[in-house]
């Protein structure tokens, strides 16, 4: 088997296809074969099907197919296709798919089976990667994610905290994460700006009984204007009156003056349905 790309190796490679890294893309490759070891344990893909979004020049996609049973490499840059499949070109459980893991229907892919995710997510596309995840969750068991350290900050954040969001309630809303380390940005080239955080996290199984649509809409609207207090950036969205907008917030056991950020998701649940609650009298 393939050992992992060293970051001579890749500049070779790189340099045989006259290609560089695409920064458009956000294209920061591995190039240290401890850390490649160390998140493919991390994992836990022994034996899985795997998704890998963006494997690039094959460095994470060499070691996943000696752990999993099959790896279906889904990159978006052509260019860089070229390096994958010489890399990849001896390895038998390696499916290269050239597409946007964002347009990808997982469930045609894999056959309804459901797979593990691993992937080094470029950070202007994150979110749209972890709600794409999210709505994919049918066919995906766990997901192994490398981000940048402030995003994975803002995952793991606890209400009360500037980096408590949106995206953290999404996140528990879908999942668990179980576990987490922190990356250098030594071990990349090109060298990034900052650190990295490796995360893997399981679906729920059985989420919070709401509309999901409605739920998030509140959630959205009262992070929308985050240093407003939830009366204020609820009533500025919707057409209730104050005094009814009251009424409901109180009745969820929380007090007006809170803001986004100081409600937990079981806060946000109990204030979704206590909505749901007022508005089905009438």
């Amino acid at each position: 088997m393939n050992p992992a790309i060293t970051k001579t190796e890749l500049l070779s490679l790189l340099e045989k296809y006259g290609l560089s890294p695409n920064k458009k893309l956000g294209q920061n490759f591995l190039v240290d074969e401890n850390v490649v070891r160390k998140i493919i344990l991390f994992s836990q893909v022994e034996g899985k099907e795997v998704i890998e979004i963006g494997a690039g020049p094959g460095t994470l996609t060499v070691y996943l197919a000696k752990a999993a049973q099959k790896v279906f490499a889904v990159e978006i840059d052509k260019k860089i296709l070229n390096v994958l499949k010489e890399v990849c070109q001896a390895i038998s459980n390696v499916q290269i798919v050239n597409s946007d893991f964002l347009e990808l229907n997982v469930k045609d892919l894999t056959n309804g089976n459901k797979v593990y995710v691993v992937g080094n997510l470029p950070y202007y596309i994150t979110s749209q990667i972890l709600f794409k995840l999210f709505e994919e969750r049918e066919c995906i068991d766990k997901f192994t994610i490398m981000v940048q350290k402030e995003v994975a900050q803002r995952l793991l954040a606890k209400p009360g905290t500037k980096e408590y969001g949106n995206l953290t309630v999404a996140m528990n809303f879908y999942c668990e994460i179980e576990d987490y380390f922190y990356v250098s940005k030594n071990v990349f080239y090109p060298k990034p700006e900052v650190d990295s955080a490796v995360l893997r996290a399981r679906f729920k199984i059985k989420k919070p009984n709401v509309d999901e649509e409605k739920f998030f809409k509140i959630v959205h609207v009262c992070f929308s204007t985050r240093r407003k207090t939830i009366l204020n950036a609820l009533s500025n969205q919707f057409d209730i009156e104050k005094d009814k907008l009251k009424k409901i917030i109180h009745m969820a056991e929380l007090h007006e003056n809170l803001r986004a950020e100081d409600l937990s998701l079981d806060n946000y649940i109990r204030l979704y349905q206590c909505f749901e609650e007022e508005f089905s009298k009438s």
